[in-house]
């Protein structure tokens, strides 16, 4: 970006071009090798990126004798600690879902791609691969050498060491993304022994090769190309968001600097021109030419130039996060103040609390009554009426568990039939049953009497489960 570009305020049709023009976009003719490079960045990153460590060793934890978190398809159970969520249940996963949608969009708006940069799977498993690169094949200059240089038995060894290891990894991503689907022990004894699923086959070996080929060769390419969110990120940024941006108006113009020279009689600007900041940048772009599609926001150059701005005794900050507004030297507006950002946590609050509602709402077992229609009661021959239901039991814990029907409400006359043996709730399904209720004629003084049915359990452990369960029970006109 020019001078000229950044002292205008409106940055016409053909200005966006010619900044475009400077924009470098790695089409997979080179292999990028980036630096690495200590610092604050440098360390939220891995500090971020450790979140995953969750992802391989969560399937192991237990809890109440079973695996914690077990999302058990063919039963149609999703376990998450002490509760079972069902089918029935999925209304919370639409709400979970549109929490995270609207969690990544108030991100991007406040702060860029903070998810590409320091959350995504792309993002980190790549990382990971390339430091086992650089620890087996040597810094970035190393590694170009190594590349160009002829096969022989020391590049061989190092090569086959590093695709190894990175099918390794993997195999150990695919392996514990089934392990959340299965008991994660079983698995490694019926996987190995040849026991397993085919499914569980397939899926282990779609992860291996797509982790393989996407984090090790793929890279950044994944990013410009197949990612989705690296397209429409565009709409959900504005002129106060905050993302990694090179100070222009300091920088420029850019110029070695010379030994000895006196920061008085300085003709450029705080850029030595050493492209420290490209090195570093996972993606190859020069942050110095303007925001690109290709910027993660890894903040990686910030690092990079900072260190540089401190060797040479200058302030730090020429690349920081900033938004246009204050490039342009115009006041911040306070995050309190954005519409945007209400709108959002508005939409956040509710979701969230409908999430937290549900799951801390959910009984292990439910009951449904339903009135038959057809008709809605029969007249028996000593006079009294008779109602049918069928009752609906839902199991969410995972142990069968036998259930005892009561009735209440109504005249004491009252008569419960069908239901003199317990019904055995298997879990994880719907157990129907059919029971009848009867009142004498003489006792009925509305049409319409509420009664409320009541199932009773106890599990192995001992502990009672029950619940309840309104209904009506209908007569002729009075």
């Amino acid at each position: 970006m020019s001078n000229t570009q950044v002292e205008s305020k409106n940055l016409g049709v053909e200005d966006l071009y010619a900044e475009a023009e400077h924009w470098h976009v790695n089409t997979g003719g080179e292999t990028i090798h980036a630096k690495r490079l200590s610092g604050k960045w440098r360390t939220i990153k891995w500090l971020s990126a450790s979140i995953w460590i969750v992802f391989f060793l969560g399937p192991y934890v237990r809890w109440d004798g079973r695996q914690a978190i077990l999302w058990d398809m063919p039963n149609r159970q999703y376990h998450i600690f002490g509760v079972t969520v069902i089918p029935q249940d999925f209304w919370m996963l639409s709400l979970l879902l549109l929490f995270f949608a609207i969690l990544l969009a108030v991100v991007t708006a406040l702060a860029g791609r903070v998810w590409c940069g320091f959350f995504c799977f792309q993002t980190v498993w790549t990382d990971v691969y390339t430091w086992i690169e650089e620890k087996l094949e040597g810094q970035p200059p190393a590694r170009r050498k190594l590349d160009k240089a002829p096969l022989d038995f020391k590049k061989f060894s190092l090569k086959l060491t590093k695709h190894l290891i990175w099918l390794v990894i993997g195999f150990l991503t695919g392996f514990s993304f089934v392990a959340w689907f299965t008991d994660a022990p079983t698995l490694w004894t019926t996987f190995f022994s040849g026991d397993a699923h085919p499914a569980v086959y397939v899926t282990v070996a779609m992860f291996t090769v797509g982790t393989y080929g996407l984090a090790g060769f793929l890279r950044e390419q994944t990013c410009f190309w197949l990612c989705p969110y690296a397209r429409i990120q565009a709409v959900m940024v504005d002129r106060t968001t905050v993302l990694p941006t090179y100070d222009v108006v300091r920088g420029e113009p850019r110029g070695r600097m010379k030994k000895g020279q006196k920061e008085e009689g300085r003709t450029t600007g705080d850029c030595v021109d050493c492209s420290q900041c490209v090195a570093v940048c996972p993606t190859g772009i020069d942050i110095r030419n303007g925001q690109q599609e290709g910027c993660i926001t890894c903040a990686l150059c910030i690092d990079a130039c900072d260190s540089v701005m401190t060797k040479i005794g200058r302030p730090k900050g020429l690349i920081r996060y900033a938004s246009l507004d204050e490039l342009e030297g115009k006041p911040a507006k306070r995050l309190l103040l954005r519409p945007r950002v209400w709108v959002y946590a508005t939409i956040l609050l509710v979701a969230l609390s409908g999430i937290l509602y549900g799951l801390t709402s959910l009984a292990p077992i439910e009951l449904k009554v339903l009135h038959e229609r057809a008709p809605l009661f029969v007249t028996l021959s000593d006079g009294s009426i008779q109602n049918k239901y069928t009752l609906k039991v839902l199991n969410k814990l995972n142990e069968d568990v036998s259930v005892r029907v009561s009735v209440s409400g109504g005249p004491e006359s009252i008569e419960l039939t069908g239901a003199e043996e317990p019904i055995k709730a298997k879990h994880g399904f719907v157990s129907p049953a059919m029971v009848f209720i009867r009142i004498p004629r003489k006792d009925l003084t509305e049409e319409q009497v509420p009664v409320r049915f009541h199932i009773e359990g106890q599990r192995a452990s001992g502990d009672v489960v029950e619940t309840d369960r309104e209904s009506v029970f209908i007569g002729p006109r009075r």
